[in-house]
């Protein structure tokens, strides 16, 4: 019987082919006592020194090869090493026990990272492998060891590692990399991220694959639903190998949609527009054919530096994405920081529950400096194209008002400087808050357009942390609830005239897809690896059948039967 092993859906994808078990070297660190402190803590800030210029090349390699988003991955790792406290922690160490300096970081390391992993949020605990991945850098280079691992590949493999580092990731070489399987990490790991940025199969968080493999062993890797075959039968590999054969040519076929139009079977059109977090990302933007941006996290302007981007920086980044649109629209989120994301130069307050915290427009509009600084980039970037703002994390009336005051303040100052804007760019909010969703209708009477954050509008109306493991059942996207909140603010916006988009992940699932065309939703704002997926499933949807599919979903009593019913359609 084939040995079939559970873990995490990190990567799409099918992968078959040999494995190969990743090592790591094994320091054996152990304590010593040194005589001069003094040359140990050289010798320390030697290896850190060193550690850093091999991160900065890998960044910049990243930032070629794959763009900015992954890129700042390598920047936190900088910031890390740069880490006062934890450089501090290491020599105190060195100077004041007499300890080696290996042993000393390994100590401080380990504490950090025990910190990281008993903190009830998954996503904080998957920093801990950052922490993990820059002290073994160094420890490297203390040892004087040099990591050879990858460099032994140079044939077609299925990696299988305990982990993998982003520097791992960022090293594998697509020519032999079919895909890779690890005992630990999550969807928002940084090697599951960076697998969909490359496209490459891979399941994580199956706890023993180390254990259960051998070097050579024949894989099959399921990236879609997170399923590892070790040494399949005959009837096994011709199954995977067909669906594998299946997907190719899906791709293939999909690759003509560039450049049609998005319409349905009964020629209904809709809006397939893409998120992106940097001006780097519109390479996929144009190659998948998105027909706008939906949304653009303009956060990562802000994040892997020690200081606030200034207003030209910011014009310039705006420009760039908006010209390059080329008339299409390009949807703008204000800063969105706080929650899961932080800047180490902005000294926010530590909360017991940072998701409903200071965070997004509350901080925007408490640090106003900061936040006209970024309108008056935004509006000047508007004068190149069809540019919109969003505000994120709006809960009541009073705050699109204010925020709305401070952008048609900016303009008249503005105008006083003779800069061009577009003097009727158009201003919206989006709905991830379950108050702004039921009171809809008041907010489209003022609003220009509305876009659905699902993300967050999940997991406030379920009151489900979507980072963690131990609730992660609650997290529904098809809860009838979900479904009702996100009907009301279509009907909504139509009631008015205006237009609603969606800009959280569920824009792109196969199973949404047919819900929110039959509730009228105008814009679907996805991943740009999703777009052709999504426009090719679109023309074999009937916008009539979808409206009557909305009627039979809202009446459902769980999400379970919303899928069922959706999944049924489908086929």
């Amino acid at each position: 019987m084939t040995d079939h092993i559970k873990g995490i859906a990190a990567s799409n994808g099918i992968a078959i082919g040999h494995a190969f078990l990743l090592e790591q070297p094994d320091l054996n660190i152990q304590k010593g006592t040194v005589s001069d402190v003094e040359e140990e803590s050289t010798r320390f800030r030697e290896a850190l020194d060193k550690a850093k210029r091999e991160l900065e090349t890998i960044r910049e390699k990243t930032l070629v090869q794959q763009g900015e988003e992954n890129a700042e991955i390598f920047s936190a790792h900088i910031l890390v090493l740069e880490d006062p406290e934890l450089i501090d922690a290491v020599e105190s160490k060195i100077k004041d026990d007499g300890v080696n300096a290996s042993f000393a970081l390994q100590e401080v390391s380990s504490m950090y990272i025990q910190m990281f992993e008993d903190m009830d949020n998954a996503y904080m605990r998957e920093r801990a492998a950052d922490i993990r991945d820059v002290s073994q850098r160094v420890l490297l280079h203390l040892a004087g060891v040099e990591n050879t691992s990858f460099a032994a590949i140079d044939e077609e493999v299925i990696i299988i590692s305990h982990d993998l580092t982003p520097s791992d990731t960022v090293q594998l070489d697509r020519q032999y990399t079919l895909g890779f399987v690890t005992n630990i990490g999550g969807r928002t790991s940084h090697s599951a991220i960076m697998a969909r940025s490359l496209e490459i199969p891979a399941v994580v968080g199956t706890r023993k694959i180390t254990s259960v493999v051998q070097n050579g062993d024949l894989l099959i890797v399921d990236g879609a639903n997170g399923e590892v075959f070790i040494n399949p039968d005959e009837s096994t590999l011709n199954t995977y190998r067909e669906r594998q054969q299946k997907l190719a040519e899906e791709k293939a076929k999909q690759k003509k949609l560039v450049g049609e139009p998005s319409v349905t079977a009964d020629g209904e059109c809709v809006e397939l527009a893409a998120n992106i977090g940097t001006p780097d990302d519109m390479r996929g933007v144009l190659e998948n054919g998105a027909e706008g941006i939906g949304l653009y996290r303009t956060e990562f302007l802000y994040m892997g530096r020690d200081s606030f981007p200034g207003e030209e920086e910011q014009f310039e980044a705006y420009r760039t994405v908006v010209e390059r649109m080329n008339g299409a629209p390009v949807v703008i989120r204000t800063l969105d920081i706080g929650g899961d994301k932080n800047l180490p130069y902005l000294d926010l307050p530590e909360e017991l529950n940072p998701f409903l915290g200071f965070r997004a427009l509350r901080l925007c509009l408490e640090k106003t400096d900061m936040f006209r600084t970024q309108l008056r980039a935004l509006l000047r970037a508007s004068h190149y194209g069809n540019l919109k703002i969003m505000f994120p994390m709006v809960a009541t009336l009073e705050e699109f008002r204010a925020a709305k005051g401070l952008v048609e303040e900016e303009k008249k100052r503005l105008t006083d400087e003779g800069f061009s804007f577009d003097s009727q760019v158009s201003v919206g909010i989006m709905v991830e808050i379950p108050s702004t969703a039921v009171a809809a209708a008041s907010f489209a009477k003022e609003v220009d357009f509305f876009s659905i954050g699902t993300n967050d509008l999940v997991q406030y109306t379920l009151a489900a942390d979507r980072m963690s493991e131990r609730v992660s059942h609650l997290y529904q996207p098809y809860h009838p609830a979900v479904l009702q909140l996100i009907k009301n603010v279509i009907d909504a916006s139509h009631a008015e005239g205006k237009w609603t988009g969606m800009c959280g992940e569920m824009a792109g699932e196969e199973t949404a897809l047919p819900i929110l065309l039959g509730m009228g939703l105008d814009e679907f704002s996805m991943s740009a690896s999703s777009i052709l997926p999504a426009r090719s499933l679109m023309r074999t949807l009937s916008g009539n059948d979808a409206r009557a599919l909305v009627e039979r979903a809202l009446v459902c009593g769980t999400a379970d039967e919303v899928k069922e019913l959706v999944h049924a359609e489908i086929k």
